[in-house]
């Protein structure tokens, strides 16, 4: 049997799904507006040598984590809509002051809502991976039976 699922590795597979959203480029949606190929200009002495941080762009996520992904957003259903909404804000890292004043409750309240969406996933899905495995043992026993009924 697979690990045991628990808070933290729910947590992890969210924040790697929003992870992977935000990386998907996803066109058509939104009009390009006017744009250039041409690199941008730079202006000044201090702009040309490396005097800025170096900002580094992933590429696009690999297809595992966009099944991954999807996996994570069919999690989603079997939650209330604030909770999804939580949720996904916190999976997004979006500080907890903000997260508080869009979901319009207290820091303990928020953090018992989102443990208890954590628990409803973790739930779920530690009950699916037992039907899963008792659907797989009677399927195993089911092929037994009948190569001992052609014998």
């Amino acid at each position: 049997m697979a690990e045991k699922w628990t808070a933290k590795r729910v947590t992890v597979r969210l924040e790697e799904a929003a992870n992977t959203l935000r990386r998907l480029r996803v066109s058509g949606l939104k009009p390009k507006g006017y744009g250039s190929s041409w690199p941008d200009v730079i202006h000044e002495f201090s702009e040309a040598y490396g005097y800025n941080d170096l900002v580094v762009k992933l590429g696009p996520p690999t297809a595992e984590s966009i099944t991954r992904m999807d996996e994570v957003m069919e999690w989603l259903l079997w939650l209330e809509p604030d909770q999804v909404r939580l949720v996904w804000l916190h999976a997004e890292n979006v500080p907890r002051k903000v997260i508080m004043a869009k979901i319009g409750a207290s820091r303990d309240k928020v953090w018992r809502m989102w443990a208890s969406a954590l628990m409803t996933i973790t739930t779920c899905l530690n009950l699916m991976e037992k039907n899963l495995v008792a659907t797989k043992v009677s399927q195993h026993q089911v092929a037994r039976q009948e190569r001992q009924n052609v014998t």
